[in-house]
């Protein structure tokens, strides 16, 4: 699966991120390739939370493809 991430020179230096589809997601790096990095790791450890979070009792849960 793949995912679109917007990212942006720092200020400071180096470059950050955010993962379009996943609110709360971010990186940063150094450089681009370095900051690739980070957000496949930040995104894996984002759906990791995301599988841990508990469903409200009489929830339904739907896949959805588009």
């Amino acid at each position: 699966m793949s995912y679109h991430a917007v990212a942006e020179e720092s200020p400071d230096g180096g470059y950050w991120a955010s993962v379009r589809e996943l609110p709360g997601c971010f990186s940063s790096g150094e450089t681009l390739a370095e900051l690739q990095g980070n957000l496949r790791e930040a995104i894996s450890l984002h759906l990791e939370e995301l599988d841990n979070e508990p469903i409200p009792e009489g929830a339904t849960v739907m896949k959805v493809a588009i």
